[in-house]
């Protein structure tokens, strides 16, 4: 139901020659019922003429006015935390929530996250409403460092979660589809039901700090995802498209095969289940599987690259070739059961995210 006030405030700063473009940024910015949908679920314009005529005679000013609305059950003042902020999906959280001024984003030379003492004086002292763990020791450094991959993967997170539960906050933890072991291909998407069963050190610490989250925090979201891409990074799905149109020669895996996630997809999608506050894991992707080849193959095709050209500039290979320090699972693609239970329409099918974001 949506509350007067917001209408009343921007009369009162009117009368008192306030700006009112700056007011509405300000009451978008700190009252609003979710935390992420703000400008857009407040309707911030000129109250009607009665509304201003009780407003007067009831003497509201700017200031009585903010500290009302804090004060007032629907629009709760929120402060976000993101950890990992350097990270893909951290940095496009961030860019998504660039200029308000409660969202802190740290990166990992802000805080250690596997600094219990750390991460306890930066949530009491900030005290926000959501942290989001984006920290993350990726899938080779993991197999080579063992103690780090725990600590990062583990520690930190539980750590978040022990500090959430304390201080009265909520968090999102991302985790991943190597929580499988991905032998048989053509095999029905995982859902939350399959056992875990990672096949590197990656998969294995995902999954502890998994457990770790649940265990230390009830109010927590659990986000499992695949092959996430998006601008910012230097991967093979971030970047083979601009690679192919460029004339460059790639290579591509064709004996893996997986999900894939645009991450702007992703971050809608967390934004629906964060307003639901129905705390579980979720898996998180676009919709169908593809290898590595099949996703630089739509890549080329979309940018209008004719066959026969995509198959002089794309090398097939086979997973082995790449002699990677990890195993990787062979076929892991991913379907969330939450979802369909809350009743969210379906994530839309890879082709078309990849097509937005190769048009972007």
């Amino acid at each position: 139901m949506e509350h007067p006030l917001p209408e009343v405030g921007l009369f009162c700063a009117d009368i008192s020659g306030r700006s009112l473009s700056n007011v509405r940024c300000r009451l978008g910015r700190h009252f609003y019922p979710d935390f992420f949908s703000r400008r857009a679920t407040l309707n911030l314009t000129v109250a009607p003429e009665r509304t201003c005529r009780a407003a007067e005679q009831n003497g509201w000013q700017p200031a009585r006015l903010l500290l009302t609305l804090r004060q007032h059950s629907t629009f709760a003042f929120v402060k976000i935390l993101i950890t990992g902020a350097a990270a893909l999906v951290g940095s496009h959280f961030t860019q998504r929530l660039a200029g308000d001024d409660d969202v802190l984003a740290l990166k990992r030379a802000d805080l250690d996250i596997t600094d219990v003492a750390a991460v306890n004086s930066c949530v009491a002292a900030e005290r926000p409403s959501l942290i989001i763990n984006c920290a993350v020791v990726q899938v080779d450094e993991a197999e080579q460092n063992p103690a780090k991959a725990s600590a990062v993967n583990v520690d930190g997170p539980k750590f978040l979660a022990e500090a959430a539960t304390q201080f009265g906050a909520e968090i999102i933890h991302f985790s991943t589809q190597y929580a499988f072991e991905g032998e048989t291909i053509g095999r029905a998407p995982y859902t939350i039901e399959d056992e875990p069963r990672p096949v590197n050190v990656y998969g294995k610490t995902k999954v502890a700090g998994e457990q770790a989250v649940r265990d230390a925090c009830a109010r927590s979201y659990i986000i499992r995802t695949s092959w996430v891409y998006g601008s910012g990074k230097n991967s093979f799905l971030c970047t083979v498209h601009k690679d192919l149109e460029s004339g460059k020669h790639v290579r591509a895996i064709d004996d893996i095969g997986s999900s894939t996630t645009y991450v702007e997809d992703l971050i809608d999608r967390c934004r629906q289940i964060f307003n639901t506050r129905h705390y579980g894991t979720y898996h998180i992707v676009n919709a169908g599987v593809c290898s590595y080849y099949e996703f630089a193959l739509e890549a080329g095709r979309l940018l209008g690259i004719k066959r026969e050209q995509l198959d002089s500039l794309i090398e097939v290979i086979h997973e082995r070739d790449m002699k990677r320090m990890a195993a990787r699972p062979r076929y892991t693609p991913l379907r969330c059961l939450l979802s369909e239970e809350l009743g969210f329409a379906p994530m839309r099918d890879w082709r078309d995210a990849l097509a937005e974001y190769v048009k972007a």
